[in-house]
């Protein structure tokens, strides 16, 4: 098993960022070479499952993942990896630390494919991998400070007062 853990700070408040994160659909958006679906429970809450696909068009695989803990009071989502090439957990969790500013962390542990000839070649993959993760969770903050996420304020009138 091997373990990957990034993190990338946003200037965006938590809630808004968890918003982001949760909304599967929408890696596609900032993860390199994915496309996420909910499959089960709308991909919300413990039980809820999901498929990503990642390759370039009909190249690639199929991760099938089932969420094992959803706490939207820590902010923070555990899956269970269960497909054929990927296999083992992940978690994305929101930190808040304040002034309007919180950090996105992507944590991994995975079983690699292909047993001995996997794990030799993981020293050659992990960098790239990790690179790719990295320009991955970058497009996530660029789109959460763009607004992507916000929700409406509700201090502003709807309609305009008349006479």
């Amino acid at each position: 098993m091997t373990e990957l853990e990034l993190a990338v700070d946003i200037a965006a408040d938590a809630d808004t960022v968890f918003r982001g994160v949760t909304d599967w659909t929408a890696q596609r958006e900032w993860m390199l070479g994915t496309d996420v679906v909910p499959v089960f429970g709308n991909g919300v809450g413990q039980g809820a499952r999901l498929e990503a696909w990642t390759g370039l068009g009909r190249l690639g695989f199929l991760d099938t993942m089932t969420v094992t803990e959803w706490d939207d009071r820590s902010r923070s989502v555990t899956v269970l990896h269960t497909g054929k090439v990927v296999r083992g957990g992940g978690k994305m969790s929101v930190q808040e630390l304040g002034a309007g500013c919180s950090r996105f962390v992507w944590s991994e542990w995975l079983d690699l494919p292909l047993g001995v000839i996997g794990r030799m070649g993981w020293p050659v993959v992990r960098p790239v991998f990790r690179a790719g993760v990295q320009q991955s969770l970058r497009n996530f903050a660029d789109l959460v400070e763009s607004g992507r996420w916000e929700v409406p304020r509700r201090d502003t009138p709807t309609h305009p007062r008349s006479g």
